[in-house]
Order: structure tokens, then C-alpha cells, then sequence
């Protein structure tokens, strides 16, 4: 399994991102260089791609897939390849403040400590659906990091299309979320365009 291994606050720098974006709480201490020279129409989609996959954790095979999935669905392909990374169960149990980072939670997922309607699901890639409902696995509630978790549970501000228990440490999907509910700063058209060329 390939695993990207940039130091992230170094990839954030080059993508232009907060480092809050993808959960880490430090900021960085150098500013970003500034841009001297112009960059090219097909520089600046690359750009969003990548940002879109380093968020998200996925690499180029995978998001491939997630394209091409968008751009059979009904609707805006760039909205539907948005859609289906917010799905990504990795992603819910982040958002759900589950985990501190998005790579966290998919280590939370991948060792089986998440189940999805009360069966474990051990795949971060695993898409949810409206009405799942996403809890700690009753054998890992007597782990030490969900302990700490359930008595100083403070979620990330829940976006409108999930809700969470704060008691039981579960969230509910809600609907499938809108490209209003997505707070990721990238611009989804400008990856269609490079994925159409």
C-alpha cells in the first residue's frame, strides 16, 4: 500500500493551506514564498488537485476513481467528487471529532475501532449513506484514547449533514452534504477541467 510521506506542514506551505485545514493545530512558522512568476492556466488545476488529494489523504489511483464515479452521478461533477470525499468514512469519523486529524481517523478505522450500523467496518474508503450510524465499537470503549475522548469530547463544529451524540459518541448522516456544507478550500471546477483535457 502506498503511503504518502511528506511532512505535512511542509506540504501545506506548498499548497497554500492553513495547517488547521487538515487538523493540525500548529502553525507554521515560515511564510510562504512568494509567487514571481505566472502560473500557467494547467498549473494552477494541478494545484487544486493536489490539494484536494493531500486534504483527503488519497492518491492519484484513487481519486481517479472518485473523478470518474462524480462523472457518472447526476448533477455537477466537481460537486459529486466533493460529495463522495466527504462520504469517506475516514473523513466522517474526523468530522465527527472522532479523531484529531484525518490520518488519525484512519487509523482509528483501520485497526476496527468504528462500526457503521452496529457491524465494524475496518476500510477508511468506505462510503456512508444517508441515515448510517457511525460509533465506537463497543470492545474499544474501554481503550485509554477513547476514554480521554468521551470525557473531554469536544466536537469540530458537525457540518448540517451529520449530527452527534456527545453522550454515546455517535453521529448520524443526515442527507448526502451539499457543496455549501463542504468547508475545504478548493476549487473543484478547476479539477474537472484538468481531468477533461
Amino acid at each position: 500500500m502506498a503511503i504518502d510521506r511528506t511532512p505535512r506542514l511542509k506540504r501545506c506551505r506548498a499548497l497554500g493551506l492553513e495547517p488547521a485545514v487538515v487538523g493540525l493545530a500548529k502553525k507554521s512558522k515560515r511564510q510562504p514564498k512568494r509567487q514571481m512568476r505566472k502560473v500557467s492556466e494547467y498549473g494552477t488545476q494541478l494545484k487544486e488537485k493536489q490539494k484536494a488529494k493531500f486534504i483527503y489523504g488519497v492518491l492519484e489511483k484513487q481519486f481517479r476513481g472518485y473523478y470518474e464515479k462524480a462523472k457518472k452521478m447526476q448533477g455537477v461533477t466537481g460537486e459529486n467528487l466533493l460529495s463522495l470525499l466527504e462520504r469517506r468514512i475516514d473523513n466522517v469519523v474526523y468530522r465527527l471529532g472522532l479523531a484529531n486529524t484525518r490520518r488519525q481517523a484512519r487509523q482509528v478505522v483501520r485497526h476496527g475501532h468504528i462500526t457503521v450500523n452496529g457491524k465494524r467496518l475496518d476500510i477508511p474508503s468506505a462510503l456512508v449513506k444517508t441515515d448510517d450510524v457511525i460509533s465506537i465499537a463497543e470492545k474499544s470503549r474501554s481503550n485509554g484514547f477513547f476514554k480521554e475522548l468521551s470525557e473531554n469530547y469536544k466536537p469540530l463544529s458537525v457540518p448540517s449533514w451529520l449530527t452527534a451524540d456527545k453522550t454515546h459518541l455517535t453521529g448520524t448522516v443526515v442527507r448526502v452534504p451539499m457543496r455549501e456544507d463542504i468547508d475545504v478550500p478548493v476549487n473543484e471546477q478547476a479539477i474537472v477541467e484538468l481531468y477533461s483535457k
